[in-house]
């Protein structure tokens, strides 16, 4: 059984990544940190009671589950009332979360010039927008097995799916990121 501090430190940990998880699904910033919270709050209700070990498996699979539920809401929602700003024709790509990169970056401040830093900020931002580009399947057991750092087998419970899909789902999702940034003059 988790402890209220065990439980609070897994979703203080798990935060930033469930909320990019979660954006690059749904591509609303507003709607990730709902998805998030609900599924936080659910984990919180509904899962105290299991053993620490167990709670990343858990939180994945309802986080996996709430991104589902909102597609389906929006399906239905889009289907009966269209509104105006929809038939606008913004740009999802253009919210960057600039700080969060400069946050990430910050331990190798003295290690780099500038001109290294700014390198990299860019190369980064065109990785998070060719991941955001992925097939949601891809997308998803790709972050699961390569930023979460899930295990096969975990990653195929927490999509519902088989271990064998896991594996082709990140193959096509690591193809698809080599080409496309191979294209834009990024290479290993």
């Amino acid at each position: 059984m988790a402890s209220d501090k065990e439980l609070s430190d897994f979703l203080k940990g798990v935060e930033k990544r469930a909320f990019k998880r979660a954006a690059y699904a749904v591509r609303d910033d507003d709607a990730a940190l709902d998805i998030v919270q609900d599924s936080m709050i659910r984990l919180a209700g509904k899962y105290a009671d299991r053993p620490p070990a167990e709670l990343p498996l858990l939180f994945n699979r309802i986080l996996s589950n709430a991104t589902m539920d909102w597609f389906r809401r929006q399906k239905v929602r889009n289907s009966v009332v269209r509104n105006f700003s929809d038939l606008e024709g913004g740009d999802a790509d253009e919210d960057v979360d600039f700080l969060e990169t400069l946050e990430a970056l910050s331990g190798t401040a003295g290690a780099e010039s500038v001109v290294d830093e700014v390198s990299r900020a860019e190369v980064l931002l065109l990785i998070e927008e060719e991941v955001s580009r992925l097939p949601a399947r891809q997308r998803e057991a790709f972050l699961l097995r390569y930023w979460e750092e899930f295990d096969v087998s975990d990653t195929a419970a927490s999509m519902g799916c088989s271990e064998g899909s896991v594996k082709t789902h990140c193959s096509r999702a690591v193809h698809a990121l080599a080409k496309a940034l191979k294209l834009r003059g990024i290479t290993p």
